[in-house]
């Protein structure tokens, strides 16, 4: 039987465990720490742990600030209170003083689905990869998550990382997260999937389905959403002639507008599936996926029509 596994549990509880090797790396909170996976180490470390109460921007500056003391500061709250919130001090204070922080945006994309609009993160890749110097990861499954994790803490530099709020299964991932780097997860010749984050699940499932139909997919998963791996991206496009780029992030100024761009010029058809550019529905979070096509069906269905 497959294994579902919180991923807020799982970010946390990976995040405690590297901090109990590194003492540098301090845990900054905006009244979320128990749902990201923060209680035990809260209480093993209130030196280390710092509940800052709903004030996100400044929490930015907080986490900031700690930086140029060379902690590893780890800021981790509700996506769009993360990245939207705050931009500006996140893109002034983190970017612009390339500052050694790393954000986390839990409860990402529509997995929030319940609590409408204001709690969907559908702009964060577009927002954060704004920002200079800024890297941008989209972990697949419970184990990517904490490869992500343990990349992110040893990456120098500001790190936004993203995770959903539905627990999520083992995809049984070929090789080790590389930072930058995809993933090619199943091949094929007729048409690549470029997928990432929870959705990868999705694009799975129907490059199954879609070989019933003799229609051979190769499905390339995308961690690392900024920056892009264009070398995999052209390699698997070249190959295949055509692209289907599957994300929980609005269509426009995500990973199908960046796999656009580094196609661009080049005569291979590419059709972006997403959110559209609107505020998006509220609902149980199986149904939102299917009623924007960002289910197994959903991908089929875009891939043969």
């Amino acid at each position: 039987m497959t294994e579902f596994r919180d991923p807020r549990q799982t970010f946390g509880a990976c995040v405690s465990a590297l901090a109990e090797a590194n003492p540098d790396i301090v845990i900054l909170s905006a009244d979320s720490g128990k749902s990201s996976g923060f209680k035990p180490f809260a209480a093993a470390h209130p030196d280390r742990y710092f509940e800052c109460g709903i004030m996100e921007q400044g929490v930015v500056g907080i986490a900031a600030g700690l930086a140029t003391t060379g902690k590893i500061p780890v800021f981790c709250a509700i996506a769009p209170f993360t990245t939207a919130r705050p931009y500006e001090m996140v893109r002034n204070d983190v970017g612009y003083m390339r500052q050694n922080v790393k954000i986390v945006g839990r409860n990402a994309g529509i997995s929030y689905s319940d609590l409408g609009a204001t709690h969907h993160s559908l702009d964060d890749f577009a927002l954060m990869r704004m920002i200079p110097g800024m890297t941008v990861l989209a972990p697949q499954d419970p184990t990517e998550i904490e490869q992500a994790a343990a990349a992110m803490i040893e990456h120098v530099g500001p790190v936004y990382l993203r995770i959903g709020n539905e627990p999520i299964p083992e995809l049984g991932l070929p090789g080790k997260f590389t930072l930058g780097k995809a993933r090619l997860i199943r091949e094929g010749t007729d048409v690549t999937l470029v997928s990432t984050g929870n959705v990868t699940r999705a694009a799975l499932a129907a490059a199954e389905q879609l070989a019933a139909r003799g229609i051979a997919a190769e499905v390339l998963g995308v961690p690392t959403v900024w920056p892009l791996d264009q070398a995999a991206i052209l390699d698997s496009a070249r190959k295949t002639g055509r692209v289907v780029t599957v994300e929980e992030h609005y269509v426009v100024g995500g990973l199908g507008t960046i796999v656009q761009e580094t196609l661009s010029g080049l005569p291979i058809p590419v059709t972006k599936l997403g959110i559209p550019h609107e505020y998006a529905t509220s609902g149980p979070y199986a149904e939102i996926l299917a009623h924007y096509g960002l289910d197994a069906a959903g991908i089929v269905r875009a891939v043969t029509t």
